[in-house]
């Protein structure tokens, strides 16, 4: 009797999670970009969005396939996302004379508390447990 294939096991929620995290970052990022500019599109908005949603891409099928090397570059980005929506984000609800767009303050609303909390559990043992696939 053939034996059947069984299907591969889910993923760790601590890998699925982080993985849903960057895609939907890169979807926000593409939409925000290209449908709350407030101006026509052109191709120099879309490609640019284009190539920010393929980093984003690029780093959930890192963490997906468990990369070590995902890992550091998802800490890094979480750590810089924070500070830099979060300083755009405190000059726009101040009302700096500085003008934010609403993509601005809508992906900060996203980003901060996402990738705080996608920080501190990359930090974890646990999350050190998962990805401890080298690169080569």
């Amino acid at each position: 009797m053939p034996e059947v294939p069984s299907r591969p096991p889910r993923p760790p929620r601590g890998v699925w999670i982080p993985s849903l995290f960057f895609v939907v970052s890169g979807a926000l990022d593409v939409a925000l970009s290209v449908f709350a500019s407030g101006h026509a599109v052109n191709f120099d908005t879309v490609w640019a969005a284009a190539g920010r949603a393929l980093m984003s891409l690029l780093l959930a099928f890192g963490l997906w396939r468990r990369l070590a090397v995902s890992r550091s570059f998802a800490l890094v980005y979480c750590l810089a996302s924070s500070l830099t929506y979060g300083v755009a984000l405190i000059l726009a609800l101040t009302q700096q004379p500085l003008h934010f767009p609403l993509s601005i303050v809508v992906a900060s609303a996203f980003e901060i508390p996402s990738c705080v909390l996608l920080f501190l559990f990359l930090r974890s043992p646990e999350a050190s447990a998962l990805f401890q696939r080298p690169l080569f």
